[in-house]
């Protein structure tokens, strides 16, 4: 027997649901709440967007810059399941478009980061001046906000617990409906008390907490695409449980990395000499699905033979 014999009825390698199996899975996932989400969430952009800029009003203009990055962010999901049902899985691009989430979500971080940078200088540049921004229509905007991120929630919310992408946008919109209510708040205290400077307090506010979110995001998505291990996952101690498997001699290779969010990966090779190797295989799978590694490539060597000794990573 062979280190690379398989598993279906051998003994020596043996690898969890291949990528047509994720591809298949994906397509079963409904896409057309994520469509309309793209409509409602983009055409209230383009008025809070436009009303902002008529009023002159930097919380609206800040919460439409975070409200674009909504867009995107659903966008980047419903992308994500469309590439995943429709995209060519092919010998150069065996994973298919995985990845082109995590692409996406580089991107996003960087305009999250950038309406915040805008938000916060252009805040700065107004101090010294008293805003005179229409409450009414401060309160009149923010609402139709908060009620259009409702309705997106709602659509969303089933969906997100099946799927990682659909889930990244669900957080996405219930934090921008944080910022429809704080928009809404300094429209009612401009009509009560007259504070213009509300406006720009509301402002900063929503920039303070988009751009650790868009820092987060970019962190994870640079983790992924410099396939480090997931933070779920310990592989100091993973290694520890693989070479304590009963008849396991050695464990080396260990490799876990991420395809993308919520698709973790892992191959390892376990030496195993004179074992009962389809037992060692099936005891190495379990340990690593424990730690949430189904999708893993295992290879038994069935001895010290050398095979991986010429290899310098």
């Amino acid at each position: 027997m062979t280190a690379h014999d398989h598993a279906d009825g051998h003994a020596g390698h043996s690898h969890g649901p291949t990528a047509a199996d994720l591809v298949s899975e994906a397509g079963h996932r409904r896409l057309w709440p994520m469509v309309a989400a793209v409509v409602l969430i983009g055409g209230y952009f383009v008025v809070e967007l436009t009303v902002g800029l008529a009023i002159d009003s930097l919380a609206l203009i800040a919460d439409a810059g975070h409200m674009l990055t909504d867009v995107l962010a659903v966008s980047m999901g419903l992308a994500a399941l469309l590439l995943a049902r429709h995209g060519r899985i092919t010998d150069g691009r065996s994973f298919g478009w995985y990845r082109a989430e995590v692409f996406t979500a580089v991107i996003n971080a960087a305009l999250l980061v950038g309406v915040g940078i805008f938000v916060l200088t252009e805040a700065i540049a107004r101090i010294g001046h008293d805003p005179e921004v229409p409450g009414l229509a401060l309160v009149v905007v923010a609402f139709v906000g908060l009620v259009v991120n409702l309705v997106v929630m709602l659509l969303l919310r089933a969906d997100a617990q099946g799927s990682i992408a659909v889930r990244g946008a669900y957080l996405e919109v219930l934090a921008d409906a944080v910022g429809s209510v704080g928009v809404l708040v300094a429209g009612v205290v401009v009509m009560t008390t007259g504070w213009g400077y509300i406006d720009l307090v509301v402002a900063v506010a929503i920039a303070l907490w988009v751009v650790p979110r868009a820092v987060r995001l970019a962190a994870q998505a640079l983790r992924i695409l410099n396939q480090q291990a997931p933070e779920s996952v310990d592989v100091a101690a993973l290694r520890e449980e693989l070479a304590a498997v009963p008849g396991v001699d050695d464990v080396h290779d260990l490799h876990v990395w991420s395809l993308t969010t919520g698709m973790d990966v892992a191959t390892v090779h376990v030496g195993a000499e004179g074992s009962d190797y389809a037992r060692v295989l099936a005891d190495t799978r379990a340990v690593l699905a424990a730690h949430g590694l189904e999708h893993a490539t295992v290879q038994v060597d069935p001895g010290a033979d050398g095979c991986c000794e010429s290899l310098r990573w």
